[in-house]
């Protein structure tokens, strides 16, 4: 029978001195690497900023530390915190690490961590401060690399949440989070109602809804924001359901030379947040 090596402790290491190399668990003759425990609840993180932001936010959250030697100086806090709590870590080689995020730019450490679930609409708009408040609804975007950059963005101009539609799919993956720097536990995610019933709460919540489209809009740059608001974001190429846009309040589009179609989701979130920002 196979011994778990996590469950018994002794790979349970802290302190400066770099605990020795081992291999990593792995599936089977030629899988790829596991983590022992891993589950539907969990979600496999890499990158610096994406672990660490776990750690400063919820570090009980983290289940499992993998890292380079290279990085046992600045993740120096996370490891000894992990011994404190027998949270088990190994430093492993370059290799094993691409293998576990299935990425070479796993910037040296991956961590199983609890995945955070999404609040529900009532419960967000309960806890709301009052004042200006922006939010993103997201219709049918899926790309991760897109999601990643648009939590980046969010949490920059310190967007309220990200809001999805009942039966979407998206959910944040390794690549997401890396890509959002840290984004992705500054901004929190909301499960909606049905379209009507959810665009219904908002505007009781004093929010207005603002579809953003490519054509036909209100020029973004000479339209005077609300100060609570909804942007409405499609997918590119499907873009939104035409039900969701005719009943949003406004329709914003960003202005531009044509020499290109528009702007991607990520890019375009961007410039819409900065325009409400100012």
């Amino acid at each position: 029978m196979a011994v778990d090596p996590w469950a018994s402790g002794r790979d349970r290491r802290s302190g400066s001195r770099p605990p020795p190399r081992e291999s990593v668990p792995r599936s089977g003759a030629g899988g790829p690497p596991v983590a022992a425990g891993s589950s539907a609840r969990e979600l496999r993180l890499y990158g610096v900023n994406a672990v660490s932001a776990v750690f400063r936010r919820r570090p009980d959250a983290i289940r499992k530390l993998y890292l380079s030697e290279a990085r046992i100086a600045v993740l120096q806090p996370l490891l000894k915190w992990c011994a404190a709590n027998r949270v088990g870590y190994r430093v492993v080689e370059d290799e094993d690490l691409r293998k576990l995020a299935a990425s070479s730019h796993h910037e040296g450490v991956v961590a199983d961590v609890l995945r955070e679930p999404p609040q529900a609409l009532a419960d967000w708009l309960d806890a709301l401060p009052s004042g200006p408040q922006c939010a993103i609804w997201l219709d049918g975007v899926g790309n991760p690399h897109n999601l990643g950059a648009i939590l980046r963005s969010a949490a920059h101009f310190g967007v309220a949440a990200i809001l999805l539609p009942r039966d979407s799919t998206l959910a944040l993956s390794g690549a997401a989070a890396r890509v959002a720097e840290g984004g992705a536990e500054a901004v929190p995610t909301v499960r909606l109602d049905d379209n009507a019933a959810s665009s219904a709460r908002l505007r009781e919540a004093g929010f207005n809804l603002a579809a953003t489209v490519v054509d036909g809009g209100d020029d973004l740059f000479a339209t005077t924001l609300p100060e609570r608001l909804v942007y409405v974001l499609g997918a590119e190429g499907e873009g939104m359901d035409r039900g969701l846009v005719a009943d949003c309040d406004l329709r914003l589009s960003i202005p531009g030379s044509g020499a290109v179609e528009s702007l991607n989701v990520a890019a375009a979130t961007a410039v819409l947040l900065a325009a409400w920002r100012r």
